[in-house]
Order: structure tokens, then sequence, then C-alpha cells
């Protein structure tokens, strides 16, 4: 490699660093449990501030969306190494019923968006015939 191209590749890297990655659709963990009334569902949404997250139900489909955004890289800073995706999000749950009239709780904890979606009583017995 000659004097001049391994300058001109040094800059490269040089200019990525001030630029940000593309905002990429990306699809958080999730774990689905089976209660007697429902279901609990963990979402691993680290950095994500709760009023930022979407929480959607369409029949069977639940759907939880949002966007984590970065706090630090702005005027003045550049990244040196970033490994964490800062873009929109999206997870869709298939469940093997409605869930369209269950209630939902919810709790942000430690990371974790945690949904309790209770069955209403008729809907839990049917399930259980």
């Amino acid at each position: 490699m000659s004097g001049e191209s391994l300058e001109r590749y040094f800059r490269m890297i040089r200019d990525d660093r001030r630029t940000r990655p593309s905002g990429r659709l990306w699809c958080p963990a999730a774990d689905v449990y089976r209660t007697q009334d429902g279901w609990i569902v963990k979402v691993d949404l680290a950095g994500i501030k709760p009023a930022d997250v979407e929480i959607k139900i369409d029949d069977d489909i639940l759907r939880i969306s949002g966007s984590r955004r970065d706090g630090i890289c702005g005027e003045g800073v550049s990244h040196y190494q970033l490994e964490t995706t800062y873009s929109r999000f999206e997870k869709m749950i298939q469940f093997p019923r409605s869930i369209e009239h269950a209630s939902i709780d919810r709790d942000y904890r430690d990371g974790l968006l945690i949904l309790r979606l209770r069955e209403e009583q008729e809907q839990a017995r049917a399930a259980k015939r």
C-alpha cells in the first residue's frame, strides 16, 4: 500500500467515526410465560425510556415498538466504538388465541419491560376446557 493510499484509508476511518450509523429497525429479545390467569411478557429494553414504548394489541398479536436514542453522541462528540443499536425497534408476539380483551399491567425495572396480560374470566375458563 502506498503512503497516499494508507493516508486515505486512515482519513476514511476518522471520517466514519464522526457519522452516526443509519437507523435500522431492530428486534429486542423477549420471554413469554403462561400463567393461570393470562400471560407474562418480559422484553429487554435497556436504555429506553418507558414513555418511548408503544404497546398495541390486535386480536392475537402483541406489538411493542419504540426507539432507543443515544443521548451522549452529539455536537463535538464522536464515537470510537459503537455496538449498541440506536434506532427504532419492534417486537411482535403471536399468541394462540385473541388477547384483545386482556387487561395489561405494565412494569419497567432494570431495563426490562414486564407486561402482565390478564384474560377475562370467561376467556380464561374457556381456554382451560
